[in-house]
């Protein structure tokens, strides 16, 4: 039987994923939270092979929790969910330690086939992903701006990108207000931009916020 835990902050995808899963036989939901503090608190006593993790969470991001996941529970595979499609975020997410990714809008079709292979694989990419990957170590000269941030840089831009403040993000991420600064200047040079206003117009343009 193959374990799964459910970390998603909405309840309504929540229930969702587990409408699709509790007709399979070989799978069963285990447990769910609705925020990356609650996983962490859940996985220190739960038994899972899979964690469905939504990527997009308030707080601390999918992205950003992987880390922790992967050095409590080395041995569980974790499958991101995301509203973003792969050419986004995927390959960021498998180098950080995930084990595969879905953008939601195909999770219906693709959920069990893709939890089923993680488990007995290892890993699960699609045709797309897998081409990503072929060539990943090219080189890319028409490689985007925001493809050069660190994982870190680019959770700072979407948190800079949906108006929140230097001081409520360094609060949210256990920062120095001087480190986030450190990070917003950074982020600014690698895109080429001089404001917040530039910041979410480039973050529009590039399709990486709805």
């Amino acid at each position: 039987m193959i374990k799964v835990l459910i970390v998603d902050d909405h309840e309504i995808i929540r229930e969702g994923l587990k409408k699709i899963l509790k007709d399979e036989t070989d799978l069963v939901v285990v447990g769910e939270a609705q925020n990356g503090e609650e996983a962490l608190n859940l996985l220190k006593d739960l038994d899972c092979d899979i964690i469905l993790l939504d990527m997009n969470m308030p707080g601390r991001s999918g992205l950003d929790l992987l880390g922790d996941i992967k050095e409590l529970k080395p041995k569980v595979h974790v499958l991101v969910l995301s509203i973003h499609p792969e050419d986004k975020f995927a390959l960021r997410t498998l180098k950080a330690g995930a084990s595969g990714y879905l953008c939601k809008d195909t999770a219906l079709e693709e959920l069990v086939v893709a939890i089923r292979k993680v488990y007995t694989k290892g890993r699960y990419l699609s045709t797309t992903l897998a081409e990503q990957l072929a060539f990943d170590f090219m080189p890319d000269e028409g490689q985007l701006p925001h493809e050069q941030l660190s994982k870190r840089e680019l959770e700072i831009m979407l948190m800079l990108t949906s108006g929140q403040k230097v001081k409520d993000i360094a609060a949210e991420l256990n920062l120095s207000i001087s480190t986030v600064f450190t990070y917003r200047v950074r982020i600014f040079e690698k895109l080429n931009i001089k404001s917040n206003v530039e910041l979410t117009h480039y973050a529009i343009s590039n399709k990486l916020v709805d």
